[in-house]
């Protein structure tokens, strides 16, 4: 059978960087392929070359045993591949069908024909299972998991030959995880090829029959995924054993409240939220989407308008109606979920963004940042979460995602916050990275500070947190240990049920 999708000796470099040095890959017609590698491996950068966004300098692909040399994601698209992008590739300024159908709107008499348009986009939203999501509303005012959606839903109104998913659930909830995977197999069965990017090993053996795992820019195994344990993949994507265990901690001391919210309201995605977080504990918070869990932090945070409610540090009250600026002043850090729209300024160095709240640090007597300083202080906090990067002077914007996502952690550890409020901390982030994050959270509680952590990822909150709350239709349910919650009954507090 000819291969839907063959590549052979890749190879693409970015100034001194090389991101794929003689990778390969091969896809059957109707496979779901896994791609799997640690942050900065190459996986996006291929992705990219297939999808027509970057040029590879050496190599050959082919689709459907035809010569494929891309030059625009247009003609890509005229080759019938599709790519979701982990990274939204979103027009935030356009509407939801005007992104969901460039680059194929239907037309009549030479203008775009609206009607046709939004009918066709409701179409696809349906078959993804959010028909609620109004195609006229501008992409900028969703949410970040609807975003999500929003991109799926492109790939499926282009009807390709090959879908190149790049880490598709990373900002979805379980239940459209559920209804992607339905989408794959019906496009698997309908004889579409699917390469899939997931650092979620158990969600891509729910969904792929073969693997391919890239190390340093290079295809160093691949095969069948049930002959391959956990370990092995593992061992292949870093090039040794990694403990995926989550930290052992000690239970915090109760009785120092570091933090205290009473009555938090922000119109209209937060009604009530109560909570008391203390030194040294690690508080999740779990829900999903449209709950109000991310709207919450940013209220709490001054990033959006808290209308009712009062915080408490110590002795001190007051509104919790407040500013960015003041938290910071206050001793709370925060780390959103939106790392590129709000996480990090990505054309300033790595340098620039781990210092950027605590500039003070590194500034000489005069009050000017001493460049040495500076550069010491980032490479120190890189280091300590492994960074994959040139040098501290390198620009944020080139990392991979999850190494922008260390970088942006790395930050908020050298603000030396009191209270850390983490949006989806792990968010495109690989194994091993992953279990280097809950090392740093719990050496962070180990320390005394107060970590206040969201996640759409219920095993991450059971394995790391201390006590576990679940927000459900804006509504904060009270804390409980996390010994008292499992899986099922999380779902249910979700629910409403």
């Amino acid at each position: 059978m000819t291969p839907a999708l063959r590549l052979l000796g890749i190879d693409k470099r970015f100034g001194a960087t090389v991101a794929l040095d003689g990778a390969a890959l091969e896809v059957a017609p109707g496979e779901v392929h896994a791609l799997l590698g640690e942050n900065g491996a190459g996986k996006s950068t291929l992705l990219g070359i297939l999808g027509g966004l970057l040029r590879p300098e050496g190599g050959r692909m082919e689709i459907e045993g035809s010569p494929y040399a891309p030059r625009s994601p247009r003609e890509a698209r005229d080759r019938g591949i599709a790519l979701i992008h982990q990274e939204l590739s979103l027009f935030p300024h356009l509407s939801v069908a005007e992104n969901v159908l460039v680059g194929s709107e239907p037309s009549r008499r030479g203008l775009v024909d609206l009607v046709e348009a939004r009918r066709r986009t409701r179409d696809v939203l349906a078959e993804f299972g959010h028909p609620e999501i109004d195609p006229e509303t501008r992409v900028g005012q969703l949410p970040i998991a609807a975003r999500q959606v929003v991109e799926i839903c492109r790939a499926i109104a282009g009807r390709a030959r090959v879908v190149l998913m790049d880490e598709p659930t990373s900002s979805l909830q379980r239940a459209d995880v559920e209804r992607l995977f339905a989408l794959i197999r019906r496009l698997s069965a309908s004889g579409v090829a699917v390469v899939y990017i997931s650092h979620f090993l158990e969600e891509a053996r729910e969904v792929a029959g073969a693997c391919t795992v890239l190390r340093d820019g290079r295809t160093v195994a691949t095969g069948p995924l049930a002959s391959l344990t956990n370990e092995d993949l593992i061992a292949h994507m870093v090039g040794r054993s990694v403990d995926t265990r989550f930290p052992d901690r000690a239970s915090p001391t109760a009785g120092e409240a570091e933090i205290e919210v009473r009555g938090l309201v922000s119109s209209p995605a937060v009604r009530e939220a109560s909570f008391t977080l203390h030194r040294g504990e690690v508080l999740g918070v779990f829900g999903l989407m449209g709950s109000g869990r991310t709207e919450m932090l940013r209220a709490l945070f001054g990033l959006d308008e808290a209308d009712a409610g009062t915080v408490r540090r110590g002795k001190r009250e007051g509104p919790a109606r407040s500013t960015p600026a003041r938290r910071l002043a206050e001793g709370l850090g925060y780390l959103s979920e939106d790392r590129k729209g709000e996480g990090l300024a990505l054309p300033l160095s790595v340098a620039d963004n781990v210092t950027l709240t605590r500039f003070s640090s590194a500034s000489s007597r005069l009050g000017v940042i001493d460049p040495r300083r500076q550069h010491a202080q980032a490479a120190e906090r890189a280091e300590e979460l492994q960074v994959k990067m040139r040098g501290p002077e390198q620009p944020v914007r080139t990392l991979s995602g999850g190494n922008q996502q260390k970088v942006a952690l790395a930050r908020l550890l050298h603000q030396e916050a009191d209270v850390l409020l983490l949006d989806e901390p792990t968010r495109g982030i690989d194994v091993a990275s992953k279990a280097q994050i809950y090392d740093a959270i719990g050496a962070a509680a180990a320390a005394g500070k107060a970590v206040l952590m969201v996640s759409s990822y219920l095993p991450e909150l059971l394995g790391v947190c201390d006590r576990l709350a679940v927000m459900s239709r804006g509504r904060l349910g009270a804390a409980r240990p996390v010994a008292e919650w499992t899986p099922d009954s999380v779902m249910e507090a979700a629910i409403g049920t």
